[in-house]
């Protein structure tokens, strides 16, 4: 389980697509950043994706992170874009000790969804993503989505577009920075909307 809080920033380091076979994926982080022990198996959200580390090899000055991802996960998020020397947004699996700072994450993603509109507001960013047809009923206004694993609010929502406001904060401390305009991002819906619509529709 994840929060939304991204705690880190990893380059790709080697990503090995193999036809009908699950991708294979190196990343690395400068190893000071790291302030626990990662175990063989554990949960690390990458872009929101959760996956599991498979093994790691201690550089120098890095860390290299291996997991392997399954068909399924490249069919149903932007991994199956993804590129060496590409950044993406790292989060460590939740410890019962930790800030709950963000929301409930499962690194479990939905779909995918297109960034439509950025625009500078005061000391923030508006960004406009198209909204998913099939996921409209999940978003409400002040509600929370998790978009490339970080943690958000909602504050408008119809049926062409959602908008967000991105502090500088969060800009510069996640892949954000990087963003533009048709780039493609893995959205996550809210769990505890996920399960009322459930509860409701019964």
């Amino acid at each position: 389980m994840f929060t939304g809080i991204i705690t880190h920033q990893a380059t790709i380091k080697k990503i090995n697509f193999i036809a009908n076979k699950d991708t294979l994926l190196t990343i690395e982080i400068p190893k000071k950043q790291i302030k626990r022990k990662l175990k063989i198996g554990c949960s690390i959200a990458c872009n929101g994706i959760c996956l599991t580390l498979i093994s790691q090899k201690i550089l120098s000055e890095n860390l290299q992170l291996s997991f392997q991802a399954s068909q399924e996960t490249l069919q149903k998020t932007t991994l199956k874009n993804w590129r060496s020397k590409e950044k993406i947004n790292i989060e460590l699996s939740m410890r019962l000790n930790d800030e709950f700072g963000g929301h409930l994450v499962s690194g479990h993603i939905d779909c995918t969804t297109k960034i439509i509109g950025i625009k500078k507001i005061k000391d923030s960013w508006q960004f406009d993503f198209a909204t998913p047809k099939d996921f409209k009923k999940f978003l409400s206004p002040k509600g929370s989505i998790a978009i490339n694993g970080t943690s958000l609010t909602l504050n408008q929502v119809n049926d062409k577009f959602f908008s967000i406001n991105i502090i500088e904060h969060t800009i510069k401390n996640t892949t954000f920075q990087f963003a533009k305009i048709e780039d493609l991002v893995n959205l996550e819906i809210d769990l505890i909307a996920r399960y009322l619509f459930q509860m409701l529709k019964k």
